[in-house]
């Protein structure tokens, strides 16, 4: 009986139903897995690298969290100074999974030039300010230096430079509204080192950055007053519970927030993709599946005569089940296979040679970031495998339904 199983798995698994009725019916199969695994993987790898790349520009900017003082009243511009002299700074001791701790300090103002102006936050920054995720946008000049005594370099965006029409190393008039120590505007030249471009239209359009330093003799402080703390996570993934750490960490007058709570709609908007990518993948599993289904139901209908001769040589139905459900198997692991060479291949052509551009006053982004890891590529694989095996298991039962003397009777 083993070698009528043999005989019979070889006969599936051959290449015996190539000219068969089957055949057609077979590589529309393997073409479903194939261009399944593939919708899914670049559906996985582009929700991934847009959420991935909109969370490290947000954090490049603002980090990952924010201690201000109450009376800012949630405004970008830094009104009430906080004293640098915290217990959190320079470092958080009694939390986990800080990388750096740096100071802020933002200040309204105007750029003009002799033909036109442009409204700006200068946000001025220390030497403790972590570039790692910011240097990426930097697309001309250097970054500022802030280890000098006093330094008036600046960094503008390609948007604000375009629109002003502007150049690397021009030096640019800045006016500053006035304080509650000074009545009237400031007028401070700067020199443009530096030009980046985020694709964050929301930060692009109006952001200077620059040192801190000048923002305090902006504001009249003293140099041991800033305008607030950005807090700078190892992983984004632990930012709710970090951020209720560092809240119950700070003082009483001051306020922590996540920018997850400072920005809602923006990450609100980025969790939808979550909700896309299932659909999409819940979608291609069943399109596979039912395309199996077929495969699965054609090939045992085609061999009507052989499951009948196998039954009446003595094989059970599970055993003559398990041939089926093998070579289905078979069948579903070969569209994997291209599916993911093809998946990978486009995903990979994306992420060197940026292909594919997006609208970043849309989509916060002007190249589609692409990012997928081995533990999803492997979670997508399996887990169609196992899906589209169960699926296979019911139609399966029809072997049982053939009765040996009425199919050979036809042999």
């Amino acid at each position: 009986m083993n070698y009528e199983l043999f005989i019979a798995k070889r006969i599936i698994a051959g290449k015996k139903y190539k000219n068969s009725i089957s055949s057609p019916i077979i590589k529309i199969a393997i073409t479903a897995i194939a261009l399944g695994i593939i919708i899914m993987l670049i559906a996985v790898a582009t929700a991934s690298g847009l959420q991935t790349k909109i969370r490290d520009k947000m954090a490049g900017f603002k980090g990952h969290v924010q201690i201000v003082n109450y009376d800012n009243n949630n405004s970008d511009v830094s009104t009430t100074p906080i004293n640098i002299e915290q217990d959190f700074y320079p470092e958080f001791k009694n939390i986990q999974g800080v990388k750096n701790v740096q100071i802020f300090a933002n200040k309204g103002g105007i750029l003009r030039t002799e033909t036109d102006f442009e409204g700006v936050i200068f946000k001025g920054v220390s030497s403790d300010y972590d570039w790692s995720l910011f240097k990426e946008y930097l697309v001309e000049g250097k970054l500022p230096d802030f280890n000098q005594d006093r330094t008036r370099d600046v960094l503008l965006s390609e948007t604000i430079i375009n629109r002003l029409q502007l150049k690397l190393n021009d030096t640019i008039l800045a006016t500053f509204l006035k304080t509650a120590t000074s009545k009237l505007p400031s007028n401070k030249k700067y020199i443009i080192t530096g030009i980046y471009n985020s694709g964050f239209a929301q930060f692009d359009k109006n952001m200077m950055i620059g040192d801190i330093r000048e923002v305090q003799k902006l504001n009249k402080w003293t140099e041991n007053q800033v305008g607030g703390f950005e807090v700078v996570l190892d992983n984004f993934d632990d930012i709710a519970e970090k951020g209720e750490e560092i809240y119950s960490e700070i003082g009483a007058t001051l306020n922590s927030k996540t920018i997850l709570d400072l920005y809602p709609t923006v990450f609100d908007w980025i969790k939808l993709f979550d909700n896309n990518v299932w659909f999409i993948i819940a979608i291609m599993i069943l399109i596979a599946g039912i395309n199996m289904i077929t495969a699965l139901l054609v090939l045992i209908l085609e061999r009507v005569q052989m499951i009948g001769i196998l039954k009446a040589l003595g094989s059970h139905n599970s055993s003559i089940r398990k041939i089926f459900l093998y070579n289905a198997s078979y069948l579903i692991l070969k569209g994997l296979f291209w599916g993911n060479i093809i998946g990978l291949s486009i995903i990979g052509f994306q992420y060197f040679f940026e292909i594919i551009t997006l609208n970043p006053e849309t989509y916060y982004v002007a190249v589609m970031p692409v990012h997928i890891t081995i533990g999803a590529i492997l979670a997508l694989n399996i887990g169609t495998l196992i899906l589209c095996f169960l699926m296979l298991i019911i139609p399966s039962y029809i072997i049982t339904k053939i009765n040996p003397s009425k199919s050979i009777k036809f042999a």
